[in-house]
């Protein structure tokens, strides 16, 4: 068996209401979470990557461990991002001029980022991402992939499965992106970003 755990989400289940309401924190995290931590602890064993990190799990399995521990990086980057009432609406310092010299602006990247995850077809995630150099990179990731596995670190992420948002939005994924932005925990994606280039 493998030792991952459920992550404890940094707020309370009603913090980030009504963009993302209780009800669809307890499924999404307590269900939805909770079922890709216990079935990858369950394939762990005789894999022969018990004491792996999840990233090395992600870029170095297949299958059923691979996408498990997909998704278990996927939603702790996930969750991690948001606050309920975050200090700041927009990126500053070092992310702020690395966004406006890749996508001319904040406004640009936006539409451009919700643009990508609207047409996402299916089940993924849309993410912002960096690689060492801080080049600034969206990509669309199907099903439970990362960017880690093409060598970038995850800075950002919208989940575009249907169970991120249907409670709330049912088919209305777009509106489901647009309201994202005013949860989103701008210092710890700085911190992330920083971390990219070390």
């Amino acid at each position: 068996m493998g030792n991952f755990t459920l992550m404890a989400l940094p707020y309370e289940m009603d913090a980030l209401e009504p963009v993302i309401s209780k009800r669809t924190l307890e499924f999404h995290h307590g269900k939805h979470l909770a079922a890709y931590v216990n079935n990858l602890n369950g394939l762990l064993e005789g894999s022969g990557m018990e004491e792996a990190s999840l990233e090395e799990i992600v870029c170095k399995s297949s299958g059923g461990i691979q996408n498990n521990a997909g998704q278990i990086l996927n939603h702790e980057l996930y969750f991690g991002q948001f606050c309920g009432k975050p200090s700041k609406s927009e990126p500053t310092g070092s992310l702020a001029d690395a966004i406006a010299k890749t996508f001319g602006s904040f406004d640009a990247f936006k539409e451009d980022f919700q643009k990508k995850g609207a047409t996402l077809f299916g089940s993924g995630w849309v993410w912002l991402s960096a690689d060492r150099a801080g080049g600034l990179f969206i990509t669309q990731e199907t099903n439970a992939a990362n960017p880690v596995q093409k060598g970038l670190t995850p800075l950002l992420t919208f989940d575009v499965w249907e169970h991120a948002y249907y409670l709330d939005y049912q088919n209305r994924r777009p509106d489901h992106l647009a309201a994202l932005w005013s949860i989103v925990n701008w210092e710890e994606i700085e911190l992330r970003f920083g971390k990219a280039r070390m």
